[in-house]
């Protein structure tokens, strides 16, 4: 910082620390107030969009990576089998999650990642740009609101010096017409930043429903076929609570084991 910047910064920081005991009058726009908490929600609500989003990407990659992993698992357990319907419904199941796998890459990161995460960090990254313009506001305002005390204590108290009052007048209007440039700037183009998030974001909303779709019809596809290899019966059984009980008939053989003891 130049010893310019640091002679403004210091006489800010003076300025905020009397309007804080009152002894400086602080500039309210009640206008800018209300647009600038509008902003401060969509930056917080569009900022947690994109960490959700990607969180959701990875969630499926994380799942399609289980699956797989599950699958091999299975599919070990039936290395010496491969005729039975079991087998041949795990080694098919195995078959179709790595197709799966594979298939997040192809059909749903690259695509999600290009309509969106990536419009939606882009429109991310402007936010410091604007939160800049609106801090440059916030010192304008402070060297305006600075300007003013010091004419109203010139006019309440004169100086020897006659000069001083015309000096403070023009700072003070030169401090004005910079804070109003600013703030009908803001007031006027944050509302339109804050109304074109939903035509912005409307087709990355719809892409993630494709892609999502995409990729469920996929999935749907893929393990459906693993379906022909379970008995016809398989889902009245489960219906009916016999799977339940075919359960509980192996479990007890187990148990009957030596291994499990007394």
């Amino acid at each position: 910082m130049s010893w310019g910047g640091f002679k403004k910064a210091a006489s800010r920081a003076g300025t905020t620390l009397m309007q804080k005991t009152g002894q400086v009058e602080r500039t309210i726009d009640r206008e800018f107030a209300e647009e600038e908490g509008r902003f401060k929600t969509m930056e917080k609500e569009t900022n947690n969009l994109q960490k959700e989003a990607k969180t959701y990407l990875d969630s499926m990659r994380a799942m399609a990576s289980a699956q797989s992993r599950i699958a091999e698992t299975i599919s070990l357990f039936y290395s010496a089998d491969r005729t039975s319907d079991g087998a041949m419904a795990g080694h098919a199941y195995k078959s179709a999650v790595d197709e799966l796998d594979a298939g997040v890459g192809r059909e749903l990161d690259a695509p999600y990642r290009a309509t969106v995460l990536e419009p939606i960090g882009k429109l991310n990254s402007y936010y410091p740009t604007i939160n800049a313009a609106i801090q440059k506001r916030e010192h304008k305002m402070t060297d305006y609101d600075a300007a003013r005390a010091k004419v109203k204590k010139l006019v309440e108290k004169p100086a020897d010096d006659t000069t001083k009052l015309p000096r403070a007048q023009a700072e003070h209007d030169e401090a004005k017409e910079v804070f109003d440039i600013l703030n009908e700037q803001l007031i006027t183009e944050l509302p339109v930043l804050v109304d074109l998030r939903i035509p912005y974001l409307d087709p990355s909303f719809e892409a993630m429903i494709r892609c999502q779709l995409r990729f469920a019809e996929e999935g749907y596809d893929k393990l459906s076929g693993v379906q022909r290899y379970f008995a016809d019966n398989i889902r009245d059984d489960y219906a009916n609570g016999a799977l339940d009980v075919q359960v509980e008939g192996v479990l007890e053989e187990m148990r009957e084991l030596s291994i499990f003891g007394p």
